[in-house]
């Protein structure tokens, strides 16, 4: 989706402007009188009466006007809905009135006004599209782009569709020196992060750039009607639909929204979309909409264990926090396979990765590439990486790839001239250069039982399922493969060791716990796709409500 200067602002009539009037209060504001601070987190919505309200981004050290805002017109950005952190400034341009709506009243707004809460989104969502267009961001990266630690700042940065800039001192030598030196940091400082008018944070982790940025506000022993973990498909549908049910919805993910789909470069078989839809778009859309709707979001955010009290479900966080609900979904999915190969983990985000975006397929621009894995995410991958790569090796197991494939994938792989088949062949060594970069893979043919040396840099893991159910150590009942059996598929054994306590037998997508449920890839027997999975989460609702009628009436 691109944005133009057009899609990025609106302005409101005399009768809309009477509205949103009871939603907020009225204040009058000098000009230079700074409205809303670079670094604050649930800003006001702010509109404008009369005068100008102007906003300004600090990009290095480089402050930029980005616009203005005139009678009718609101200022902010998606962090206006979701409660984060803006790194925007807003200060009175020109004297004159300004409507400041609160958070929580803009939130109850975009629910109870649904033309209005139409215009928000769409503006802000645009405002997001632009803001990544745009030369001057308040957020710079610096660091070498293929260090680990660099890349898993860049990836939370780039799964949560934070604008930001990457300055890779190792391709561009100058401007990195020049950023450095004049923020005072060094190579030990690395990576490096720039946020607006904050001091740099010095080689920080992932979690600690996402509390910077807001991106997880939950406050310690929350309670909530639905607990949803996992913000996959299945987990983002049920976020929407409780939400949009009048519910109090808390919705956690220990990585970012989108789930293993959100890796996905392009869904072209997602109903409604006839040109396909990246995982990240559709995980974009699906989280302002259940935000719209009064859903709140944090991740990363991870949980460690889930326990029953009364008639509550406490889940305790890593980081030692505690939320409680009436009814938890359990939506984690399932991630790809791990080698079972010596030196896997050293070159993990050093040449090996899980997933193939914008991101990764930069990374290995003119390079040659290898692809492991025969489903559908393998072949999306490759037919993306394609563009940039000099050459996609697939490498799969089977001696037929149409078993595990879709026909439309296959023919697309097999009319790709810089795509490669490679049937029958498995990974058994890897081998890093001097800077602890992975450099070439060599795979066995079992056809022929000869080892087959390939020089790519870069290897994408598309393999097996693994259901990311360790975190429940046993509390709930699974298969023999750890995939969390629900409704018929529960035996009257699971049921007495479990203590089910209800008069009647758990509903189709319901665990061994009473109101606590199941959808997608985790659950046992469910069809590994995005469209299944977005089905379960939505009409898993229905049964969440006559649950949560039934603990009421008891």
């Amino acid at each position: 989706m691109s944005s133009t200067p057009q899609d990025v602002n609106h302005t409101f009539d005399d009768d809309d402007l009477s509205i949103l009037t009871t939603y907020g209060t009225v204040k009058a504001h000098e000009a230079g009188e700074i409205l809303v601070p670079s670094g604050t987190s649930k800003a006001d919505c702010l509109v404008t009466l009369s005068g100008q309200t102007h906003i300004f981004v600090i990009s290095g050290q480089e402050e930029s006007r980005v616009g203005y805002m005139e009678r009718g017109q609101f200022a902010g950005d998606l962090s206006v809905l979701t409660g984060g952190v803006t790194f925007a400034r807003t200060v009175m341009g020109e004297a004159g009135e300004v409507l400041h709506i609160p958070h929580d009243r803009f939130k109850r707004l975009l629910v109870e006004r649904s033309a209005l809460s139409d215009v928000f989104v769409r503006v802000l969502t645009a405002r997001r599209e632009f803001g990544k267009s745009r030369a001057n961001r308040s957020i710079i990266l610096i660091g070498p782009g293929r260090q680990r630690e660099t890349f898993a700042l860049r990836r939370l940065l780039e799964r949560q569709s934070v604008p930001h800039t990457l300055v890779d001192p190792t391709l561009d030598e100058e401007a990195g020196e020049g950023v450095m030196r004049v923020h005072g940091l060094g190579p030990e400082d690395l990576p490096a992060v720039l946020l607006g008018e904050k001091e740099p944070m010095r080689a920080p982790t992932p979690s600690a750039l996402a509390e910077a940025l807001g991106l997880d506000l939950v406050a310690d022993g929350t309670t909530t009607d639905v607990l949803v973990i996992g913000a996959g498909p299945a987990g983002l549908a049920a976020s929407v639909y409780a939400g949009s049910e009048g519910l109090s919805v808390l919705t956690l993910d220990g990585d970012a929204p989108g789930g293993q789909a959100g890796t996905s470069s392009k869904i072209e078989n997602y109903l409604g979309f006839p040109t396909g839809i990246s995982g990240q778009e559709l995980a974009d859309r699906a989280s302002v909409q259940a935000q719209k709707f009064g859903v709140q979001m944090a991740a990363p955010a991870e949980v460690a264990s889930l326990q029953v009290e009364d008639k509550l479900y406490r889940v305790a966080l890593e980081d030692g926090r505690e939320v409680a609900a009436r009814s938890v979904v359990i939506a984690t999915g399932a991630r790809y396979r791990r080698l079972d190969i010596d030196h896997l983990e050293d070159f993990e985000g050093r040449g090996i990765y899980y997933g193939a975006t914008p991101m990764e397929a930069q990374l290995c621009g003119g390079r040659e590439v290898a692809i492991v894995g025969a489903g559908n995410s393998a072949g999306q991958g490759a037919v993306f990486l394609s563009h940039t790569a000099k050459a996609v090796h697939v490498v799969y197991r089977r001696a037929d790839i149409r078993e595990t494939m879709s026909e439309y994938l296959v023919r697309r792989l097999e009319e790709t001239p810089n795509i490669i088949l490679h049937p029958e062949r498995e990974v058994v060594a890897l081998y890093g250069d001097n800077d602890g970069l992975l450099e070439k893979v060599d795979f066995i043919n079992h056809a022929t039982g000869s080892t087959e040396t390939c020089d790519c840099g870069f290897l994408f893991l598309f393999i097996g399922a693994r259901p990311c159910t360790d975190w429940l150590q046993g509390r709930l009942a699974t298969d023999d493969r750890g995939f969390l059996k629900t409704g018929a598929d529960l035996t009257n054994m699971e049921l007495v060791k479990a203590q089910w306590s209800m008069d009647r037998m758990p509903t189709k997508y319901e665990t061994s716990l009473p109101r606590v449920y199941a959808v997608g890839d985790v659950r046992t027997g469910s069809i590994k796709r995005v469209a299944s999975a977005v089905g379960e989460g939505s009409v898993v609702v229905s049964d969440i409500h006559r649950a949560l009628g039934e603990l009421a009436a008891s």
